[in-house]
């Protein structure tokens, strides 16, 4: 039997005839250089950080352009540190999986660290003090999720932990931007030592988020007399603390019982799945897909990993802006959504079976190619109808990729402004275009409320994924059943601070409001409705073609 630990790792024979790859680097030799002289902590010790981004520095250490590895480091759920880490000496076992069936496994060993960032646990956090005051750490990137830099609740208040962090100073924080604020202050009393923090999460602007988060509590503890007023400057000077934007792309699901079974047919033992008390999913491998993307604005003060020989691309910040506008809200995240709430009203439980239906998937070839293309952003360094060609055909289709619409559809709230409401924003600024003539991106809406209702397409209850305004939102729909022909629909179609627009001035809200309540007559309705609407835009395609 083959044991994922570092000792494990010496029957190299039998993980080649198991056919996975081993790392190529003296790790004994990265681990002690990281102790004497880290250079890469990382904040978010999840899937997508061990599937790709410890896998792209991998490539740098088994090709000999980097001697150091990753401190890897968890604010929200220790259980990750205490059942995925420490038991298999910090390595992972990555799957990667593409529509055809083909699996390439590999070790990934670049992660020589883990450690709880939370004041419970004084040695690692010691340990955490010491990284960020050694001159030589260059990174301190953040895989946290968009929730991970949020401050206020829905009122605008700080959360409670925020509020306490604030109270408390920097020297027991539990919120990941004050622990982050609170790290990067011992590097300032420290000497002053240049810092790029990178947020490599999938959201907007992720690095303005990450920085809006440090200095807000760093200026709350300045106001209270727990740092010092230089703090602040430390962190304005661009020369010295760079928030450089970033964008990732990659699925990364929850762990596979199939890939499991896989795994252990193989001989390799230990590979149980995972579910801590904070409901993450996990286990000692990641599985995901071959295709991964993830651009970073070149501003590293400290200087940085050669990251580009693993195919990571550096560039400019508009550059970066751009590539980020193209993915989401065009080319691929407004699509997921769509799929999301359809697909949860319609009774899938995996992306890749509702792109095997027609009309699902002709939902999000008009949201992409009909309506987005005509506005997409193009950022010169990736073509967005290449990019959207493999969200279609490879992507979303991969059978191997155990995503749920169930996972995508939690916090909508949160993604439609962005997802649907720029490409309306797009539309209303064009003087040639038209935002009444959208079907595919209403639709889309129209079914997200319907979702709202909690009852799919048959009319049986189904659990809601978690968002953060899911109750205000059901208040508005509160008693609404299959059938009704009134309910308080306008109030949120109207609500720009969820669109960005007033749905009804882009001369949607009419139209939107009309699908909801067909999609609400009855059993089937959803269904029927996409398929006519839908259909219609078949028909004037067959036309255009004939003419």
């Amino acid at each position: 039997m083959l044991r994922l630990n570092q000792r494990g790792l010496a029957d190299r024979e039998g993980w080649q005839a198991a056919g996975i790859e081993l790392p190529r680097f003296d790790r004994e030799r990265v681990a002690r250089n990281t102790a004497e002289r880290p250079e890469w902590v990382h904040f978010g010790a999840g899937n997508i950080f061990r599937g790709f981004v410890a896998n792209a520095h991998q490539a740098l250490l088994d090709a000999g352009k980097a001697d150091t590895g990753i401190i890897a480091a968890d604010t929200f759920d220790r259980e990750m540190i205490d059942r995925v880490y420490k038991p298999y000496d910090n390595l992972t076992l990555l799957v990667l999986m593409n529509a055809r069936g083909e699996f390439r496994k590999k070790v990934i060993a670049s992660i020589v660290e883990s450690l709880a960032a939370d004041p419970g646990h004084s040695e690692d956090a010691k340990r955490l003090s010491q990284a960020f005051a050694s001159p030589s750490l260059k990174l301190v990137s953040f895989t946290i999720t968009e929730k991970g830099y949020a401050l206020t609740g829905p009122d605008g208040r700080y959360l409670k932990s925020v509020e306490q962090d604030i109270q408390g100073g920097p020297e027991q924080p539990t919120h990941a931007m004050s622990i982050a604020a609170g790290l990067v202050y011992r590097r300032y009393l420290a000497g002053r030592y240049p810092l790029a923090l990178v947020s490599m999460d999938n959201c907007s602007h992720n690095g303005d988020k990450l920085k809006h988060g440090v200095v807000t509590i760093a200026r709350e503890w300045v106001e209270r007399g727990f740092a010092e007023a230089g703090f602040l400057d430390y962190l304005a000077d661009e020369a010295l603390v760079s928030f450089p934007l970033t964008m990732i792309d990659k699925i990364t699901p929850r762990p596979s019982e199939s890939v499991r079974e896989e795994l252990e047919r193989l001989g390799i033992e230990g590979m149980d799945l995972v579910v801590t008390s904070r409901n993450t999913y996990t286990a000692p491998f990641v599985n995901a897909e071959t295709s991964e993307y993830l651009v970073i604005e070149d501003r590293f003060p400290n200087g940085r990993p050669s990251l580009e020989a693993a195919g990571i691309i550096f560039t400019d910040r508009e550059t970066v802006n751009q590539v980020e506008t193209m993915k989401v809200t065009t080319c691929l995240n407004p699509l997921h959504t769509a799929l999301a709430v359809t697909g949860c009203l319609l009774g899938y439980t995996l992306i890749a079976d509702e792109m095997k239906d027609p009309t699902l998937r002709k939902l999000v070839e008009v949201i992409g190619r009909r309506e987005g293309l005509p506005v997409v952003v193009d950022p010169g360094i990736l073509s967005p109808s290449r990019f959207l060609d493999e969200v279609l055909g490879e992507r979303f289709a991969n059978p191997f990729i155990p995503d749920t619409p169930q996972r995508i559809a939690t916090d909508t709230s949160q993604k439609v402004g962005i997802r649907f409401g720029e490409t309306i924003k797009a539309y209303r600024n064009r003087p040639d275009l038209d935002p009444a003539q959208l079907t595919g991106i209403p639709l889309a809406i129209a079914a997200w409320c319907r979702y709202l209702i909690g009852v799919d397409d048959q009319g049986r209850s189904f659990p809601l994924s978690p968002d953060p305004l899911l109750e205000p939102l059901r208040e508005h729909l509160a008693g609404v059943t299959l059938g009704d022909t009134q309910s308080g629909i306008k109030v949120i179609l109207s609500d720009r601070s969820l669109f960005g627009v007033d749905l009804y001035e882009a001369g949607l809200g009419g139209k939107i409001e009309k699908w909801f309540y067909e999609m609400l007559a009855g059993p089937g309705a959803v269904r029927a409705t996409l398929e006519r609407e839908l259909g219609r835009i078949e028909a004037s395609e067959g036309r255009e073609a004939w003419s």
